[in-house]
């Protein structure tokens, strides 16, 4: 027979499995409350949600930007495409306007959504100013996105970080920004977001100069393969220059791959 227990009505009933007191997990109960709800903060200052997105990014493949002088290059690790898929469909660096250009970890879904909204801001930017978005706006508007679907019921939060790059229009310094699911921005000289992006972080960190042209590219390439383990066939690589965006061609850094790995022989 199953113990009995005070209502507090004066009556009592037996404790059975269905109406035990879930009282007595705590731990289990409340790690349950705080977990589901995106605009619940937990006892010890948490948004578990805005975490799992952060993890989702951590999930995502590499990709890298660095800053030059004249010029901002990123780098991506491409997933591997099935055979008969077309791989100009599965592309990880995207044009959001002439002068600027994404890219981007984490769920690929997510990404198509915000870099849409992030064109049609710079179209409506273009129409309304009759000039060309600055990189800090399209940036603020799209970190502003990801913040607010942290604040609201009934939605999730993006699972993307995103690298932007570009030229406002009166200024020949390139720049450099990331956003995170949590819709916080910050300029940078060169970063990784996704898979690994710790050790590329570490290697940017300790190797990083302001080059021009090549020597940039060779930089990012440098980074990359400090993660990427089947080499330039998992690579995609654009270089943002004043002129606009160019997607370089798998010929090229096959090229590029084949001299760093000779001058690693060569140093070796």
């Amino acid at each position: 027979s199953f113990p009995r227990r005070w209502c507090g009505n004066g009556a009592t009933e037996f404790a059975t499995p269905t109406n035990r007191d879930t009282r007595a997990h705590p731990k289990e109960d409340m790690s349950a409350r705080y977990d589901r709800a995106i605009t619940v903060f937990s006892p010890d200052g948490h948004l578990f949600q805005v975490e799992y997105a952060l993890e989702a990014v951590r999930k995502g493949t590499t990709a890298v930007g660095v800053r030059g002088k004249d010029c901002i290059v990123l780098g991506v690790e491409k997933k591997s495409t099935a055979k008969l898929q077309d791989a100009r469909t599965i592309r990880k660096i995207h044009q959001i306007d002439d002068h600027i250009c994404i890219s981007f970890a984490g769920l690929q879904a997510d990404a198509r959504v915000l870099i849409n909204r992030a064109r049609v801001e710079c179209q409506s930017y273009k129409l309304t100013m009759e000039d060309k978005i600055s990189v800090e706006h399209i940036t603020r508007y799209i970190a502003g996105i990801q913040q607010s679907y942290t604040q609201s019921g009934g939605v999730r939060p993006f699972g993307i970080s995103t690298l932007i790059a570009g030229f406002d229009e009166h200024s020949s310094a390139p720049q450099l920004y990331q956003t995170d699911p949590a819709g916080t921005f910050s300029a940078w000289k060169a970063n990784a977001t996704g898979r690994n992006s710790k050790a590329v972080r570490e290697y940017l960190e300790k190797n990083y100069e302001e080059l021009e042209g090549e020597e940039a590219v060779k930089l990012a390439l440098r980074a990359l393969l400090e993660v990427v383990e089947s080499g330039s066939k998992n690579i995609e690589v654009a270089i943002m220059s004043k002129g606009g965006l160019r997607i370089m061609e798998d010929e090229e850094v096959d090229n590029l791959v084949s001299q760093i790995e000779a001058e690693k022989e060569g140093n070796a």
